[in-house]
């Protein structure tokens, strides 16, 4: 079974070279220095990155799986098995993390936010700092477990801005706990969470921001972009001996269509179309 012959029903795999995978985030070295120690003892792949193509590719540029690409590369690995998808897939789908803040100081974490180089703080209720952020007036806004609410404005192109919202999680990623949530109504998660600091909520970013930024290298906050996958395959436990060896990607290709096909005809493969709760991540 050769690329052509893939089913619809089934992902796209392919084995790709990590020096043809563009970032358009920062990984978090908490759980990618872990993942890398994980993927040598347990000998597998878990779950495959997505990346989609850049002008047909290579490059690709990674949807999601930072970690897991800043882990292969660290380990040295020439070839890692991904998942391929066409960004312009009307089934996949771009949307936003935002970030509850907990066991940070509320003042000192308002003190760093007003020390931010370019930025300027804007007193705001949440509606009015949602409209700011939606129109790009603002970086993000910030909600406080009473209900205070500013948003963070700059000004500069995507770039700069960039690097500013890096510089604001930069303030709380090393001093305090995150937790992605979906929601900006910090109202729902304080029943859930202990010790809240705060809500960071950001914008939504458009798939041509997403390319443009991992073509030049700059790079959005961890945990931001979330990217709704059709067909995302979960727990292929890819062998890590066969990224590792000298063959060449094709020859690797070749190997993971048959592993492949030895497991649909095992009735290994199994689709799932409803939403999806694990309780054991």
């Amino acid at each position: 079974m050769n690329a052509r012959q893939r089913s619809s029903e089934m992902p796209d795999l392919r084995v790709l070279r990590v020096a043809d995978l563009l970032l358009h985030e920062q990984h978090d070295a908490q759980r990618s220095d872990p993942l890398a120690q994980r993927i040598v003892s347990d000998g597998v792949l878990k779950n495959p990155p997505i990346v989609a193509p850049v002008d047909g590719g290579p490059p690709f540029v990674v949807l999601d799986g930072a970690n897991r690409v800043t882990a292969a590369s660290a380990l040295g690995l020439v070839h890692v098995v991904a998942q391929v998808v066409d960004y312009d897939d009307p089934a996949l789908a771009l949307d936003t993390w935002h970030h509850l803040v907990c066991g940070f100081p509320r003042d000192r974490f308002d003190a760093l936010v007003e020390e931010l180089v370019g930025a300027r703080l804007e007193p705001s209720d949440v509606m009015h700092a949602r409209a700011l952020v939606a129109r790009r007036e603002a970086l993000a806004f910030v909600v406080h477990p009473d209900g205070r609410a500013y948003a963070v404005g700059a000004a500069g192109d995507l770039h700069e801005r960039t690097a500013r919202l890096n510089a604001l999680v930069d303030i709380y990623r090393s001093h305090g706990r995150i937790c992605r949530v979906r929601t900006d109504h910090i109202d729902d998660l304080l029943s859930w969470h202990d010790d809240v600091t705060a809500l960071v909520v950001f914008p939504r970013y458009e798939p041509a921001e997403i390319v443009d930024l991992a073509r030049v290298g700059a790079r959005l906050p961890a945990g931001i972009t979330r990217h709704l996958i059709p067909h995302r395959a979960l727990r292929v436990n890819f062998p890590v001996s066969i990224l590792r060896d000298d063959r060449s990607a094709q020859s690797k290709n070749d190997w993971l269509m048959d592993w492949m096909k030895t497991k649909v005809q095992a009735k290994e493969v199994r689709s799932y179309q409803e939403s999806t709760v694990l309780f054991d991540e």
